[in-house]
């Protein structure tokens, strides 16, 4: 349980201010009344959207039953933690949700739990096209922003708009990526089965609360990173992204299948900025995180094995 509330707390740190960067180009965007909105939609989104993500990491890809399959999805969490921090710190800021499908497929094998490889072959795909698709909502979503009519400046009237953009997001964050929070959750304390994962009023609560404090801590270090790491960002290209990532992040929900807020939030910066032309993206950071996430889940895989299959045979 210390592991579950912990991973939860490093969510928050992680994935916090990726949600907030892209709207502090808005005026009147506040920071902390954002992570509270945030993670007050990583307890609500699953009254509102059901559990069908939580479900797929607690048990579809593999089955963790027992003591064993506790202790294997302990192990992975940590491994997932330590991949992602450790990428993190040699400038190779990365997806949590990568590390985790790929930790959570590494302590199956490792442990000699059934590992179902057509979904974990489903998760991936759709993790690797979240990208892509946010690149080309965030397209179409610009264009039909900059040709809507209306007397203001374009800048002045988006900021009614992305009220909405980031709720949104923050809906689609919690319907998604703040499931992974619930199925750990769910597993150590004992209540994850075949049925699914149930929705336990404490466990939400914990997994908010962990998130809230863990999102006020990372803010300032993940904005940087997202916020003027990959392209300048206008508030309308703002209210663009927010809006593409969540319906992208919703669509993928949808099917049970977990895909990285912050993923889908780096294609949709890069489609909103498109319409400037193509030197407006700052590419070798783009290449910077793209190199990240293809060698996050072969790194937590193996760490994930290797450590499960030693504690078991230790102990």
């Amino acid at each position: 349980m210390a592991v579950a509330v912990a991973f939860a707390f490093v969510n928050g740190v992680n994935d916090g201010g990726a949600l907030l960067s892209v709207g502090l180009s808005v005026r009147g965007h506040r920071p902390l009344i954002g992570v509270v909105l945030a993670a007050l939609f990583v307890a609500l989104a699953p009254l509102l959207v059901g559990t069908a993500v939580a479900a797929t990491l607690a048990g579809r890809l593999v089955s963790f039953d027992g003591a064993d399959g506790q202790l294997a999805l302990t192990l992975a969490v940590v491994a997932s933690v330590t991949v992602t921090w450790l990428l993190a710190a040699r400038g190779l800021p990365t997806s949590l949700t990568l590390a985790v499908v790929g930790a959570i497929a590494g302590a199956g094998v490792g442990a000699g739990l059934p590992v179902t490889w057509s979904t974990v072959a489903q998760v991936l795909v759709l993790a690797a096209l979240a990208p892509l698709a946010g690149v080309l909502v965030a397209r179409g979503l610009g264009r039909v922003v900059t040709a809507w009519p209306s007397p203001g400046p374009l800048d002045q009237r988006v900021r009614r708009w992305h009220r909405l953009g980031f709720l949104a997001q923050c809906l689609a964050y919690g319907a998604n990526d703040g499931q992974k929070m619930l199925a750990v959750l769910a597993v150590a304390a004992g209540t994850a089965s075949a049925d699914g994962v149930p929705l336990v009023t404490w466990h939400l609560a914990v997994a908010a609360g962990a998130f809230l404090l863990g999102a006020v801590v990372g803010l300032p270090r993940v904005a940087r990173t997202l916020g003027s790491g990959v392209v300048p960002s206008r508030p309308h290209q703002a209210v663009v992204t927010e809006l593409s990532s969540a319906s992208v992040v919703l669509a993928t929900g949808a099917l049970g299948s977990p895909v990285s807020m912050t993923q889908a939030i780096s294609g949709g910066l890069v489609g909103s900025v498109l319409e400037r032309g193509y030197r407006s993206v700052r590419w070798r950071a783009v290449g910077r995180l793209g190199t990240a996430w293809i060698i996050t889940l072969p790194c937590a895989f193996a760490a994930a094995a290797l450590a499960t299959l030693l504690t078991l045979a230790v102990r």
